[in-house]
């Protein structure tokens, strides 16, 4: 039987040939044709509506492709080709994360955590499933001992029927060369939909969570509202500037394409954390200073020139130190509590940035939570203590209105003075004047 002939079977069933082939109550089940599978029945919901055909006569969907490891997603998707098959270690995946897989192509993400533990509707699956990205939910992380870069999977998601009804969550089968690797669990979107919509309720808790991990952050780490972080001396001046801090966040292409007048009018000092060096670069624009554990910050990022800050732990270990001294690049170091986007702002605001504009980096409460880290909270409290020279890339591409280039007004001028000369030359009667005034200009010119 042909997958075209059914499909156009099941379309031509009607209501009254379904129901005639419910058995009847009083009716004894016909074992001979179960037990031959002559007869296929068409399951109903339980209020009696007719299950939408299409469902029924879908296809199971197949994915293959080269597979990608990284238990980090924000470096794994740098090295993540357009078509392959994301393989992760990332519980509760945000919305950063998602759109940068999309952008990076994935065709599929086996994710050896949760991608929604259910502590707070994060935004990053539902972002996946509805750009058509298969994810898929595999139990312990066996797939990165088992797999390696460019090995080519293929993943086998059967049609969503089981026993006759529809199942929430289908398995999938991980399959290398024919043979069965691991079975996971497939997040569909209305699942995901269904799931999210009911945790929206619970943002009070996580709210209360938040807020007791931040009065935490407060009797820990007082230096961040105290100002009490000895910072070196560093080449960029920020003295009476405005400085862009670059994080890699929601958005934070828009909003640098957004800002390019601000950028190009004030020349402020730009500072990227990790991440945020690679954004600036796409875009055209040199950072002045990079600052981080520079895990995600590529070489060549890390030799344009920019002055390097590694942000370590307050006992002295510096991640970022081995990966800097094995390229041969110059840096300073910066034990400072907090994360690394808290520590560029607070190296700012200490050296005296007229203005701090931030592009990428959460500032409201639901990109707070959903970035679901106990660091935010030290972001919150660095916030409090910079005040009110911070300001969103949003808010200055509002009201920022850019003065009006030198360049084009110019061009302007010298555009109509040709188009007169030429009007002038061409036209005999026009070309007498000129000349008759040319020569009074002359006359003139003796005179004096």
């Amino acid at each position: 039987m042909s997958p075209a002939w059914r499909r156009d079977r099941l379309a031509s069933v009607t209501l009254d040939e379904v129901a005639a082939t419910r058995p009847r109550p009083t009716d004894p089940p016909d074992e001979s044709a179960a037990a031959a599978g002559a007869a296929e029945v068409v399951p109903l919901r339980p209020g009696g509506e007719a299950l939408l055909l299409e469902e029924l006569a879908r296809p199971a969907r197949v994915v293959s492709g080269a597979v990608r490891l990284g238990r980090r997603t924000k470096v794994l998707v740098r090295h993540l080709l357009r078509g392959e098959i994301a393989v992760v270690d990332h519980r509760d995946i945000d919305r950063v994360s998602a759109e940068e897989l999309i952008a990076a192509g994935a065709v599929a993400v086996l994710n050896c955590a949760p991608s929604s533990s259910g502590s707070y509707p994060n935004l990053g699956p539902q972002l996946l499933v509805e750009a058509g990205v298969l994810l898929v939910d595999v139990p312990g992380d066996g797939l990165f001992a088992a797999l390696a870069d460019g090995e080519e999977l293929r993943i086998e998601v059967p049609a969503a029927r089981a026993e006759g009804r529809i199942t929430g969550s289908p398995s999938a089968s991980i399959m290398r060369d024919g043979r069965l690797l691991a079975r996971g669990e497939v997040l569909e979107r209305a699942r995901i939909r269904t799931e999210t919509e009911a945790r929206r309720s619970e943002v009070g808790a996580a709210l209360e969570r938040f807020a007791q991990n931040t009065i935490a952050h407060m009797r820990e780490e007082r230096e961040l509202l105290a100002g009490r972080i000895d910072m070196p001396r560093f080449r960029t001046d920020f003295r009476d500037r405005s400085t862009l801090v670059v994080v890699r966040g929601v958005g934070h292409q828009r909003d640098l394409r957004a800002l390019r007048p601000f950028i190009r009018d004030e020349r402020p000092v730009i500072v990227a954390v990790d991440g945020g060096a690679e954004a600036l670069l796409d875009a055209g624009l040199q950072p002045d200073m990079i600052v981080g554990d520079m895990d995600s910050a590529g070489e060549a990022a890390l030799r344009c020139g920019a002055e390097l800050v590694v942000h370590c732990y307050r006992d002295g270990r510096a991640p970022g130190r081995e990966r800097l001294e094995r390229l041969g690049v110059p840096f300073k170091l910066l034990p400072a509590p907090g994360t690394s986007q808290d520590v560029a702002m607070l190296i700012a605001a200490e050296k005296g940035a007229r203005l701090i504009v931030t592009v990428g980096s959460p500032f409201n409460l639901v990109e707070f939570l959903d970035r679901n880290r106990e660091g935010m909270s030290s972001t919150f409290l660095t916030r409090l203590r910079i005040g009110e020279i911070l300001v969103d890339a949003k808010g200055v591409s509002r009201l920022y209105h850019p003065r009006p280039s030198l360049v084009p007004l110019l061009a302007v001028i010298a555009a109509g003075l040709i188009a007169m000369v030429a009007v002038v030359w061409m036209t005999p009667a026009l070309h007498d004047v000129a000349n008759l005034l040319w020569l009074k200009l002359q006359l003139l010119l003796g005179s004096s």
